[in-house]
């Protein structure tokens, strides 16, 4: 495996406490406060990277993904954040890594595999931006490449009832239960030819998609939203 570069880096002692605290704040308050439940967690893999797929209805879902794994989750950020020293140490520590706006798609790709290559989960919301509502939006082929091209699984996750905890413009976290269910891992397209297939790329797309709306809903009754 590669190094991650410097701009992804983080891999101190210092760094790593700093995710471990902030990630068992984020678990405690949400299983405390949001009554948050997890099934199918046999599901993540105990060791190598992976893309966590979960779906996306609040800004909540970023914490509650943490519960997944104890192991560090990388996310994306636009490279502004990282504008102070201490600042860009702090969001890497707890599993933040830049990309620049306006160029980002081809760069937010190419950091993505350098996270998997160097060995560490990754958390994509295939759905893009937040979304609202119980169906499952169209998804771009963009998790399927980046997991074809890293050579590693999707994990996907439905997770119910964080629309309601926190919707999109709201301030306040009201407490609302949460349930999350992991699904099994989706195999990667196989690119070692070097090829990437479309064809293919759209059937991991359409395998995740279903296996998204299975969980959501799942999750969906478990938190009892319906």
């Amino acid at each position: 495996m590669t190094r991650v570069d410097s701009k992804l880096a983080g891999n101190t002692r210092g760094a790593f406490a700093m995710y471990w605290l902030g990630r068992t704040i984020a678990v405690g308050f949400c299983r405390l406060y949001l009554r948050m439940t997890v099934e199918g967690l046999e599901h993540i893999p105990a060791a190598g990277p992976f893309i966590l797929a979960p779906i996306h209805r609040s800004i909540m879902d970023t914490p509650i993904a943490a519960v997944c794994t104890k192991r560090r989750l990388r996310y994306m950020g636009k490279d502004s954040l990282w504008k102070t020293g201490f600042g860009g140490w702090l969001l890497s520590a707890v599993g933040g890594f830049p990309v620049t706006r306006g160029t980002a798609d081809r760069e937010a790709l190419v950091r993505c595999i350098e996270v998997l290559k160097g060995g560490e989960p990754l958390v994509l919301f295939p759905e893009g931006e937040r979304k609202s509502g119980p169906i499952v939006a169209p998804l771009f082929d963009g998790a399927a490449y980046i997991a074809s091209k890293a050579g590693v699984a999707i994990v996907p996750v439905g997770i119910g009832g964080s629309e309601r905890v926190m919707p999109k413009g709201s301030r306040f976290i009201y407490p609302k239960k949460v349930h999350v269910v992991v699904g099994a891992p989706i195999p990667p397209h196989d690119a070692s030819g070097g090829r990437v297939q479309r064809e293919a790329l759209h059937q991991v797309s359409e395998r995740l998609h279903d296996d998204l709306q299975r969980l959501f809903d799942r999750a969906q009754i478990k938190a009892g939203v319906r």
